[in-house]
């Protein structure tokens, strides 16, 4: 039994206003459904909400899935969760991230190939989803005051990488996608296509 706005959180499914990364993650793993109101005069003292009876049944098998890469994923889709995914991977701090990553991972594979390349970028996604945010449970508020935009393209390189990310989210037209309605497969689909690509989240 939990609070109703987190139980519906839960539950909640692709269009629902409620539907956020707790329920994405939650129903990666488990099939959650609810079962039945309570009403806060049922308690004595009464607390000042209702609560809600949730059923959890874990999958099996487990998703084959690696729980930090989709995590750092999914971070980032719901960054701005109404917004389009295109635009939230136009996000500077975002493509940065995701650069650093491709470039760490090619540094370790030029290690492995013997080949010497430079190993001093750490993967990092510190940076994306902090405490305030997970708290707030990724409520939307239609504000976009701390999204910096990337609009030119005056680095060739990094211009280059960014038409890479894009191009993944073309297919199936993701780019005009958002994630407040984004199916648990869809979501799936797009990081494996993400990775295929050589773009990785942690």
């Amino acid at each position: 039994m939990f609070q109703r706005e987190f139980a519906m959180r839960l539950v909640a499914q692709p269009g629902d206003t409620l539907y956020c990364r707790l329920s994405v993650n939650t129903q990666l793993y488990a099939r959650v459904s609810h079962l039945l109101k309570v009403g806060k005069n049922n308690f004595r003292p009464p607390p000042k909400v209702d609560s809600s009876v949730v059923r959890i049944e874990p999958r099996k098998p487990r998703p084959q899935v690696n729980p930090k890469e989709w995590d750092g994923f999914i971070r980032i889709c719901f960054i701005r969760k109404n917004k389009t995914l295109g635009s939230i991977f136009r996000i500077k701090n975002v493509l940065s991230m995701l650069e650093k990553n491709y470039k760490t991972l090619q540094a370790l594979q030029q290690l492995q190939n013997g080949s010497p390349g430079s190993t001093n970028v750490e993967m990092d996604i510190s940076g994306l989803g902090d405490s305030k945010e997970d708290q707030s449970m990724d409520l939307d508020d239609g504000t976009d005051n701390e999204m910096e935009v990337e609009d030119g393209d005056a680095d060739g390189e990094a211009s280059e990488f960014k038409q890479k990310v894009l191009a993944v989210l073309k297919e199936r037209d993701y780019s005009e996608k958002r994630s407040s309605k984004l199916s648990q497969e869809e979501f799936l689909h797009l990081l494996s296509q993400f990775n295929m690509a050589g773009i990785h989240f942690s």
